[in-house]
Parts: structure tokens; sequence; C-alpha cells
């Protein structure tokens, strides 16, 4: 078969990498192959950018160089990982429908924020704004909740739920952005092209699931890969998922460790 020709032909082709087995997992590679995860767009959409990470074209269709994917993928997790134990912001988006369920399963699962619906121009570039906008509808959420509306006519707390209605939609995924984003994840930037461009102005890395129609000089840890099929981003978040709780057995390992050298200090003092 044609899929068994293309993956044994790329369990061969790996470069060197001082962090992935050489040769590549068959096992590894097989699964990648069954998600999807090898499959680009059309050779015609393909950006003459992204024909480095192509290994070939079979039927008219881009074949991703997989032992580049796990290389950039590798430098993407390593990155995340230290970027949970920081304890930074990161705001993960992926608004496609194939997208939209993991990516908030994900989200939610570690209280991150998380954008599904249509993104919010200025959400980076005019953060203090969207904050604004964000605690006014988390306000109006919690007078519900209160009994607040019961003050109101039965026509004013139509009007004030139809109005929260239509902040779920935008500002749902928000709740939890009490920060400014310091990473930014997401899935088919070609797809969230402005949410990147903020990204790139304000100089928040970018993490992204990138197909070949895409342009990875945008994004600062490119993953050439499907980003357009749900099993293959399911596969990504799945090694994100595995990268997050890496990065916060870290955290809790370093806060150990320093409370450990405070306590050293402390017990020198007094025995001084």
């Amino acid at each position: 078969m044609e899929h068994n020709a293309i993956t044994s032909d790329l369990a061969l082709t790996k470069k060197p990498s001082a962090t992935l087995p050489d040769p590549i997992d068959q096992e590894v590679l097989e699964e990648a192959a069954r998600a999807g995860v090898l499959y680009g767009k059309r050779k015609s959409r393909t950006n003459p950018r992204m024909k480095q990470y192509i290994y070939t074209t079979r039927n008219g269709v881009e074949v991703f160089d997989f032992p580049q994917t796990l290389e950039y993928l590798e430098k993407a997790l390593v990155f995340l990982k230290n970027a949970v134990a920081e304890q930074k912001q990161i705001l993960i988006v992926g608004s496609t429908p194939p997208a939209k369920q993991f990516v908030r399963e994900l989200a939610e699962a570690h209280s991150y924020p998380y954008v599904v619906e249509r993104w919010l121009g200025g959400t980076l570039t005019n953060y203090p704004t969207i904050s604004k906008r964000v605690g006014y509808y988390l306000g109006l959420k919690a007078d519900r909740a209160a009994g607040k509306f019961d003050i109101y006519t039965k026509k004013e707390r139509v009007a004030l739920d139809k109005n929260i209605e239509k902040m779920d939609r935008l500002f749902g995924g928000l709740e939890k952005l009490t920060s400014y984003p310091q990473v930014l994840i997401v899935i088919n930037p070609q797809f969230h092209a402005i949410a990147v461009r903020e990204a790139n102005q304000r100089g928040v890395p970018v993490v992204a699931l990138i197909s070949s129609d895409g342009n990875p000089d945008v994004i600062q840890y490119p993953i050439p890969a499907n980003d357009h099929a749900r099993n293959s981003i399911q596969w990504f978040l799945g090694h994100i998922k595995k990268a997050f709780k890496e990065g916060m057995i870290l955290r809790a390992q370093q806060q150990a460790e320093a409370e450990k050298a405070v306590a050293s200090q402390e017990k020198a003092r007094s025995d001084v």
C-alpha cells in the first residue's frame, strides 16, 4: 500500500537529533499516519516557505517530512514545559470546527484561557480594553447568579440575558485571562492570521500546528503537520497536554527546592 510505503520511507529518513530516537519508532510513525498528521493541503496551495518541510507529493497532496515534524514538536514541547513551570499565561486558539472541542477541553482542564469562536481584534494589541470588557461580562454573570436582576422588569431581564448570551460566545473562553498572554498556541495559523499578527506585534511567542499552506516565518515554534483534521489536532494537543503535565511537575520540584533552600538558610542563620 502507498500509505505503508510512505511511512517506511520516512522512518529511514530521519535527520540527526539529540532528543529523538534514530530511527523513528515505527509505531509512532504509524499512529501519526493513521491520524492524518503526515498530510498537508494540495500542492497547488503550498506556501513556498513550507517546501522545506515537505517530504513528497502523492496524488496531488503534500506529505510532510515526519522526522522534521517530530524535531519541531520536541522544541515546542520543551518551550511549553518551561512556560508552564514559570507560570506564564498561555492562550490557546482554535476556532475551526475540527479544533473547537479539543481546544476547549484542554484549556478548561488546565484553567487556561482559550478562543474557540471569533477572535476579538485587539485581544493582544489592546489587552486593557478587552480585559475591561471581560470584567464587565463576569460582573453581569455574578449579578445574575446573586439574584440582582430581580429588581428589573421581565423585559429588562430578557434583554440582559440575551446580552450575556452574546457575550458568552465572545468572552466565554477568556474568563481565565487574568493577565497579559505570554504564549499563544494556535491550531491553523493561516485561519487565525489576525491572532498571529497581533502576537508578532506584541512579541508573544507562537506555537502553531501549521499545514503546507501556512507561513512558518511568523511562527516561533511551527509544527509542520495536518492542522485541519480532527485526529491530527487531537494527536498534537495530546502531546501539548503531556508537556503541560511535565511543566506542572517541574514547577512543583522547583518550588520544593526553593523552599528547602530557604529553610537551610534560616537554619544556618539560627545556628550562628
